[in-house]
């Protein structure tokens, strides 16, 4: 029964296509569907389990999600397999072809940001998070500043630093990071966008900083918001 909701979801998905030989216009094809582009940015740093997908796109129902995961396989922009003992569970990951997206993700980012009805302190989860520091982050606000941070957000840990203009991140930990934040996401979303003071958040409880303050205020400097469009 779940296989023939899935084929008749893909024939459907077939019937909306363009039929346009305008490449811009196929990559709607493959990754148009709706949840498809929030599936595959939970993807963006690393295989992610079934559940956990669930965790991250709670508004999103199995089902749909068993969709979404099938249609992008069936493309080759998601792969499925098995981690190694002592894990040994099936994961959901982007395959090479999936993961060449990721800048396409950060334009249309950048992009989205300028319309007027963006609010960017509706929820994030932890990965659309760090992604959209990743994607607002400023080289030229960074100069020659330097920082590693380390982000626990939830049950999830995160690397960040900023070296020669250049920031990076990824899942995990570092050793000795100069500033440590232990925060829900909206607390460092109203921090670096919203601009609401670090005091106020550790007095609600949203954001906790151990190490260099300073760091994480100079850091939050470098993430502007674009202008919205037609406000000029």
């Amino acid at each position: 029964m779940k296989l023939e909701k899935i084929t008749e979801s893909s024939k459907a998905a077939d019937k909306r296509r363009y039929d346009d030989a305008c490449a811009a216009t196929h990559g709607m094809d493959i990754i148009g569907e709706r949840w498809a582009l929030p599936v595959m940015r939970e993807l963006m740093m690393g295989p992610r389990r079934f559940g956990e997908l669930r965790k991250s796109l709670p508004l999103l129902s199995a089902n749909v999600l068993t969709q979404r995961l099938a249609g992008l396989e069936a493309s080759g922009i998601v792969r499925r397999f098995m981690l190694p003992p002592p894990a040994s569970v099936q994961v959901y990951g982007l395959t090479p072809w999936g993961q060449e997206a990721s800048p396409v993700f950060q334009a249309l980012g950048r992009w989205a940001a300028k319309s007027p009805s963006h609010d960017p302190t509706r929820p994030f989860s932890p990965i659309s998070l760090m992604l959209s520091l990743r994607t607002m982050f400023s080289p030229a606000l960074a100069g020659d500043f330097r920082v590693r941070m380390v982000f626990v957000i939830g049950e999830e840990t995160f690397w960040l630093t900023v070296r020669d203009g250049e920031m990076g991140i990824g899942r995990g930990a570092l050793d000795d990071p100069d500033v440590t934040i232990t925060a829900a996401t909206h607390g460092v979303a109203a921090a670096v966008y919203g601009g609401v003071p670090l005091d106020a958040l550790a007095a609600d409880g949203a954001l906790a900083i151990a190490g260099d303050r300073a760091a994480f205020e100079r850091f939050a400097t470098m993430l502007p918001m674009p202008e919205k469009a037609g406000s000029a």
